[in-house]
């Protein structure tokens, strides 16, 4: 598989706390030249970013990120301030806990209510799988199949554990055909996306193949 084909599913993402402006727009350049998906990037740079990109690449943003703890009125109001600043797809964190208490409808509920906050534009759900027991993960496949959101994902990258080959097969037997996956989180080279891509995987969030493909420019073509 060609780098370009595997770049142009990434998610460019840069997440780190102490992200400045410069790196944010060192993010935005590199998704640019390397034709990817989106960048993904805190809430807080989504504004400027939209204005500096000047839709050259979507911006995505997180929402109740990384725990997903936050009151469900909150995630709505961070969708909903995203949107306005000009996010074109955002990834929301379930409530982990709420899922664990087998409040099913809680869950369901939220994402729904940030699907509505997205007036159209793509959401992700992230259901951070290293937490989850495999019943889990197929409750969360039910869940999110119909609960109007567009992807199913992973990881947040933040927590005990990323993607992993496993979890990407048993969304794709359990999801709804119309939902796409993501897998992010420790997707470190060029045979694990392919290999994720291969599996079922639509997007990949990472910012190692950007960097793969900056190390290698003969290689790529850029």
């Amino acid at each position: 598989m060609d780098i370009k084909d595997i770049l142009a599913l990434c998610d460019h993402t840069l997440l780190a706390p102490d992200a400045t402006w410069d790196d944010i727009r060192t993010v935005i350049d590199d998704g640019i030249k390397y034709g990817t998906a989106s960048v993904c990037i805190p809430p807080s740079f989504v504004a400027r970013a939209k204005e500096y990109a000047g839709g050259r690449v979507p911006i995505t943003t997180v929402i109740g990120f990384p725990l997903g703890y936050a009151a469900t009125q909150v995630k709505v109001w961070e969708c909903a301030c995203a949107i306005e600043a000009g996010a074109d797809e955002i990834d929301m964190v379930i409530n982990i806990g709420a899922l664990k208490d087998k409040d099913y409808e809680r869950v369901a509920k939220e994402i729904e209510l940030v699907k509505t906050a997205c007036h159209g534009k793509t959401l992700k759900v992230i259901i951070e799988t290293c937490l989850l027991t495999e019943a889990e993960k197929i409750i969360m496949c039910d869940i999110v199949s119909k609960s109007g959101a567009d992807f199913i994902k992973t990881s947040t990258g933040f927590s005990t554990g990323g993607a992993s080959f496993e979890d990407i097969s048993l969304f794709k037997q359990h999801l709804n055909p119309r939902v796409r996956i993501k897998a992010a989180g420790g997707i470190s080279s060029l045979a694990d996306a392919e290999e994720f891509i291969r599996l079922g995987a639509d997007r990949l969030g990472t910012s190692r193949i950007v960097k793969i493909a900056k190390s290698d420019p003969n290689a790529t073509g850029y």
